[in-house]
């Protein structure tokens, strides 16, 4: 999750006075499809300019085996998988290692993107909202089947599966060198590649034996969004298998959908899936109906659900986790609702003896590592860093921030997809 940010000023970093400058764009980590043969990225690397001579505006992370970023000419750019990549492929094009225009059925310039495990969603100038991928996080007229979640609860054992074999490295090995650490890796990607290819033709099977006639896993063609009459949306925020997006043009309040199994809706109850966008209550309590459910612009939420009033008066920063949620009040209140199993909503203050007497100006989440930028151009990572992702120049997970070494730009913007960190920073040229 990560929230609002891009175009800051900051400090000097290396970048001369004078002179033209440029935006770049660096990655550190793993994109399965963009370079399998290579080992992963422990330092941030940088990523060659959009195909047709575009430069960049802003990076937005990404998903499972691919990244995303917007171009200066307001088009959305992905880059990092293959057609043997399965879900990244059907979510993000075959681009390989080379950024191009992912293709959008409106010529509107692309303000702000997001992407969850296999699913992505934009906004766009006019405020619209595109979504696609998983078939789950995309908005329907009708509810899917369970037959239908079967096959998409099967698709997720399968994943966690191939993680849990993934992290099967020691620790202590790790902590040797990063050398030694880089080897095993490699060894340990392979091993999981050779069971996902094995896991895939048994996996897909069963997912298609659970789906109704008809019915498919993915939507690959990008979908509007339809919230009602009058509603622009300004930013949105994508979980593990669910959306949310946040409106201005009704006072600064929160839509949500998709899979709500662990409460990250914020719906007062586990909701498996809400296949159309619904308003979250997260000021006011809603005026319950006559048979006890609440209501809203779009129809009953859920029943029983007494939500509390809330400091401010409407919503300016929303957040997404895998299966939690995270919601800014204009007063600086914050609330988390959603999976909570490892003290995801249980906030505290972070402390990081390098951080004292600077604010930090944005902050972004990956699957399991974090990364920060603060006011004077500092970029600070920590977390899992099997796959580099912390650009820290090593393998070896951290548990307190450190400092990403990063010389001769200065850092705008910093995303984290699942397995892999963006920089947008700006070089002299």
């Amino acid at each position: 999750m990560a929230t609002d940010g891009g175009g800051r000023e900051g400090g000097d970093r290396g970048v001369e006075a004078e002179g033209s400058r440029r935006n770049a764009v660096y990655m550190c980590g793993y994109l399965p499809g963009a370079s399998p043969e290579k080992p992963p990225m422990l330092s941030p690397t940088p990523v060659r300019d959009p195909a047709g001579g575009d430069s960049w505006k802003d990076v937005f992370g990404g998903g499972c085996g691919f990244a995303m970023a917007v171009s200066d000419s307001g088009k959305l750019i992905t880059w990092g998988s293959a057609d043997d990549e399965g879900q990244s492929y059907m979510t993000s094009g075959k681009h390989g290692d080379t950024p191009e225009p992912f293709p959008l059925p409106t010529q509107a310039l692309v303000l702000k993107a997001a992407a969850g495990w296999a699913h992505c969603i934009t906004v766009t100038e006019p405020g619209e909202t595109y979504t696609w991928g998983w078939k789950e996080c995309v908005p329907s007229s009708k509810l899917i089947s369970d037959l239908a979640f079967v096959g998409s609860f099967q698709k997720e054992a399968f994943i966690r599966q191939s993680s849990s074999l993934s992290e099967q490295v020691s620790p202590r090995s790790q902590a040797t060198s990063p050398n030694s650490g880089t080897v095993s890796q490699l060894n340990d990607r392979k091993v999981v590649e050779e069971t996902v290819k094995r896991r895939k033709v048994s996996s897909a099977k069963q997912e298609n034996e659970s789906l109704t006639p008809g019915e498919e896993t993915f939507a690959p063609s990008p979908c509007l969004v339809t919230l009602g009459p009058g509603v622009r949306i300004t930013t949105v925020a994508a979980g593990g298998r669910h959306s949310l997006a946040l409106s201005v043009s009704d006072v600064g309040q929160v839509w949500g959908w998709g899979y709500g199994g662990e409460g990250q809706l914020g719906l007062g109850s586990k909701i498996k899936m809400v296949s159309s966008p619904h308003l979250i209550p997260c000021i006011q309590t809603p005026n319950p109906g006559k048979d006890g459910t609440l209501t809203s612009s779009q129809g009953s939420i859920s029943s029983g659900l007494q939500t509390p009033k809330m400091p401010g008066n409407y919503v300016r920063g929303i957040a997404c986790g895998g299966r939690h949620s995270a919601v800014i009040t204009d007063t600086g209140a914050l609330l988390t609702f959603g999976w909570g199993l490892y003290g995801q909503t249980l906030p505290r203050l972070l402390e990081c003896p390098e951080w004292k007497g600077r604010q930090v100006k944005t902050v972004s989440s990956g699957a399991r590592h974090n990364a920060v930028l603060t006011e004077d151009g500092q970029v600070f990572s920590w977390g899992w860093n099997k796959y580099g992702q912390l650009g820290l120049g090593d393998s070896v997970d951290r548990n307190i921030p450190s400092q990403v070494p990063i010389d001769g730009c200065l850092p705008r913007n910093v995303a984290c997809g699942w397995w892999h960190t963006l920089l947008l920073a700006e070089v002299s040229v």
